[in-house]
């Protein structure tokens, strides 16, 4: 599971057998949304974060977004 950043308490990470779209995961105490970036920014799946939080995760993700991006196509190929 490569991580891409620890930030805020939040890890925002890859798992190993991704799929399309391009998308990433994020951790902290046990949660863990998956938010996809391409074709726009989604939350699909949140376990656990309040509303403030996922604002503060999709800030991060904005502010981060061609590193993981760059980084999704250097870890997958695509």
């Amino acid at each position: 599971m490569p991580t891409l950043l620890l930030l805020r308490g939040f890890r925002f990470f890859f798992y190993m057998n991704e799929h399309l779209p391009i998308h990433v995961h994020v951790t902290k105490a046990e949660r863990e949304p998956r938010v996809v970036l391409v074709p726009e920014i989604e939350v699909t799946f949140c376990r656990g974060f309040k509303k403030n939080e996922m604002r503060e995760i999709i800030e991060i993700i904005i502010e981060h977004y061609e590193q993981f991006i760059e980084k999704w196509n250097n870890t997958f190929g695509e």
